[in-house]
């Protein structure tokens, strides 16, 4: 994986300044930078973007880093405006076909002609909710996980482009109780296992 995509999906909004999003991004950035066969390009969607020069970025990379936090349990809309602009501009561009079905056979494959296979993506996620609303019995996510809950649709997304799950890694309680030191320094283990492993 030498060709590294770093995305910022966060971006100020109401009370939401988007710092430890920030940070991450940033973090992230030096992280590869600081490597030496890594090459890197980043994007922050709260700032201007060609959707024709993100579609090449998607196609350049062998790894897509997304930080996103979680607003009203989905992804920031300026972040999802993103997703939606640049991933309709990559259809027939490099990032997927079609849908992978065909007319005399339209009940089976969908979801298979994505054309970006050999590409791995780590999904980041923020919350303010503690991570004990996802595992304890009778609190609030019903003991499902954010990868496999809220985050699904997220992952089939990546999964119709032909993308990998590489890992997530998320935040939990950054609003209310972050630690961000603490959080900083299990982020950067979790880099460097990955990585080891990769």
């Amino acid at each position: 994986m030498k060709n590294i995509l770093v995305i910022n999906g966060g971006h100020p909004f109401a009370h939401s300044e988007g710092r430890f999003n920030d940070t991450l991004f940033r973090t992230t950035t030096e992280y590869f930078k600081s490597i030496a066969d890594k090459e890197v390009k980043s994007t922050e969607v709260g700032t201007d973007y060609d959707p024709l020069e993100e579609v090449e970025k998607f196609k350049w990379a062998d790894l897509i880093i997304y930080h996103t936090p979680i607003w009203w349990f989905q992804v920031p809309f300026g972040f999802k405006k993103y997703l939606d602009t640049v991933f309709t501009a990559g259809h027939q561009n490099g990032m997927y076909s079609s849908d992978g079905r065909t007319r005399t056979n339209p009940d089976f494959n969908y979801g298979t002609g994505g054309l970006l296979h050999g590409k791995k993506y780590i999904l980041t996620t923020s919350w303010n909710a503690p991570k004990t609303a996802f595992t304890l019995e009778n609190e609030f996510f019903n003991q499902k996980s954010v990868d496999e809950g809220v985050m699904y649709g997220f992952h089939r997304m990546n999964a119709f482009t032909g993308m990998e799950l590489l890992a997530t890694h998320h935040f939990h309680d950054i609003e209310k109780n972050a630690n961000v030191p603490l959080e900083l320094k299990n982020y950067h283990a979790f880099l460097n296992e990955v990585i080891k492993s990769n």
